[in-house]
């Protein structure tokens, strides 16, 4: 007898995804199947719990495979690779498909995918050679793109089996996240004012002293004069770190 080639895989599929509620394939022996179904799960909950390890040390076991099983079964992924599937897990969660009722879990994993995304990242930026000698009044500077400017209602950077925000804090969290000249990824908390700067320079590559007017700009009643000595020393640490690189045309 003929098989129809995708009937027989999406059964084969359907009962590896959710074995509750999907016969499996009654020409495969139960054995085959049970192996198959652990082969693709674990697979799947080991990557999981390696890109988001906070995140899996708020679950009890039972909770996390309850957690893990529901993705497996319920969330259909738009990529073949596996690189990406824990941005598919960020868009399961920010659907609301979840057994927590933590209100800070979506941005916790965005925190934690942040940091595998700029790893495998291919941009390849030119950082300063000598951040001191970069003239900031001439030389126009741009946000390196493997430098993430990211504000969280949560105070990720801190989340821990011993604290668990239950509310969004009074102030914004702003965040850093960049990977460096030796690809070393690092996490930078900074404040709004830091951040607002960086944000300016991202929109527009620019050169210090432009930048700081524009800045001044927004803030009722500042000189630039008084703004210059800690925003200067401040792009000459980003330029350092490889947060800031040189932008030339």
């Amino acid at each position: 007898m003929a098989v129809d080639f995708r009937a027989k895989q999406a059964e084969f599929a359907a009962y590896i995804r959710d074995p509750q509620h999907n016969p499996a394939p009654a020409d495969v022996a139960p054995e085959r199947m049970a192996m198959y179904r652990e082969l693709f799960f674990n697979n799947i909950d080991s990557f999981l719990a390696t890109s988001f390890p906070v995140l899996r040390s708020l679950f009890s076991e039972q909770q996390w495979q309850a957690l893990a099983s529901d993705f497996f079964a319920r969330h259909r992924c738009h990529t073949p690779y596996f690189s990406e599937i824990a941005e598919e897990f960020l868009d399961y969660l920010q659907q609301g498909q979840t057994v927590s009722d933590y209100p800070f879990l979506w941005e916790l994993a965005h925190y934690e995918w942040v940091e595998l995304a700029l790893a495998i990242a291919k941009d390849q930026p030119e950082f300063a050679v000598d951040a001191d000698q970069v003239d900031l009044e001439r030389q126009a500077l741009a946000v390196s793109p493997l430098a993430w400017l990211l504000a969280y209602r949560f105070p990720v950077q801190k989340i821990s089996p011993q604290y668990r925000p239950l509310s969004a804090a009074d102030q914004t969290t702003y965040l850093v996240v960049y990977r460096d000249q030796f690809h070393e990824v690092h996490f930078m908390e900074t404040v709004a004012l830091t951040f607002r700067l960086l944000q300016l320079l991202e929109a527009e590559p620019q050169n210090a002293k432009n930048l700081i007017g524009h800045l001044s700009q927004e803030i009722p009643g500042s000189r630039v004069d008084a703004l210059l000595p800690h925003a200067y020393a401040t792009l000459q640490d980003m330029l350092s770190r490889g947060i800031v690189i040189p932008f030339n045309a």
